[in-house]
């Protein structure tokens, strides 16, 4: 049980990081010149060698601790730290101890930052279930990205701390948040907030407590919002959905779509790679597993 959340909730971090990455470097650099973020942006979103841009970031992780030695106090740079080490965490670091310390410094980064912007906001982690469910209601249109942050970076927290049952029993919580942020902006991040409820609720089959059907929806909607070019949807979709109700043709029809697809859109095209990768990896095992 503990090893198939684990699992699942990596992906979860998947699903957003390029976007994050993007935005963190563009806090970090904006601060020298408007031009360079947007350039380095583009570039990042654009690259078609997801291992350049991986061997990039620890030079980030170093820079982003320079400016938090004195300046711990500003929101933004702690989201970007957050995000940084969020993403670094889930996706290059396979220590486990140094996974978690990554992770646990990413949610703090988090949490500090909301409680600077609103001071009801603080101790979010001490209140209980349903305190936390009536606070959610205070997300708005203007505090919406950074709880969108807070989220990816608890549901990071929460993979690499999922041999604890505590951890894992905060889902939930990550659930709350992305519900409330696609009641306020349906096409938040391009839909990504929509790519984590398809998971969370194919966590489990419905024997269990899961709700799949939920999940499909999540899932074919945010292909809808992008008409089908971010190809990590369809991945999830197949991965997440397909093989736990184990429909093999839907399965090996979407990953076909997405191995014969042009990654090469704006803004999409490094995700697209790695969907792809992705894809490639599911469909060969897809005899065996079904």
């Amino acid at each position: 049980m503990i090893k198939t959340l684990e699992k699942h909730v990596s992906t979860l971090t998947l699903i957003s990081i390029i976007l994050l990455f993007l935005t963190a470097c563009s806090s970090i650099v904006s601060s020298t010149t408007g031009k360079m973020a947007n350039n380095l942006s583009y570039t990042i979103l654009n690259s078609d060698d997801p291992k350049t841009v991986a061997d990039g970031a620890p030079a980030y992780l170093l820079l982003m601790d320079s400016f938090l030695i004195d300046s711990d106090n500003e929101p933004k740079l702690l989201q970007s730290g957050a995000i940084l080490y969020g993403a670094y965490s889930s996706i290059f670091v396979s220590d486990p101890i140094r996974e978690k310390k990554m992770a646990n410094k990413a949610k703090t980064y988090a949490l500090q930052a909301l409680c600077l912007t609103d001071e009801s906001f603080c101790d979010l982690e001490n209140l209980d279930f349903q305190s936390f469910s009536k606070l959610i209601k205070d997300i708005n249109k203007n505090n919406m990205s950074s709880w969108y942050i807070l989220g990816t970076t608890w549901a990071g927290w929460i993979k690499a701390n999922s041999g604890s049952m505590a951890a894992v029993a905060d889902l939930p919580r990550v659930t709350l948040i992305m519900n409330r942020i696609v009641k306020l902006d349906d096409d938040w991040q391009n839909g990504q907030a929509h790519l984590y409820l398809g998971v969370l609720n194919t966590l489990l089959p419905p024997a269990l407590g899961g709700k799949p059907e939920k999940g499909q929806y999540h899932f074919k909607h945010a292909i809808q919002l992008t008409k089908g070019k971010d190809l990590t949807a369809k991945v999830l979709y197949a991965e997440k959905y397909a093989r736990l109700m184990f429909e093999q043709e839907l399965h090996d029809e979407l990953l076909q779509e997405v191995i014969e697809a042009d990654p090469y859109f704006k803004n999409l095209t490094l995700m697209n790679i790695l969907a792809q990768e992705k894809a490639k990896e599911l469909l060969a095992t897809s005899p065996d597993y079904f």
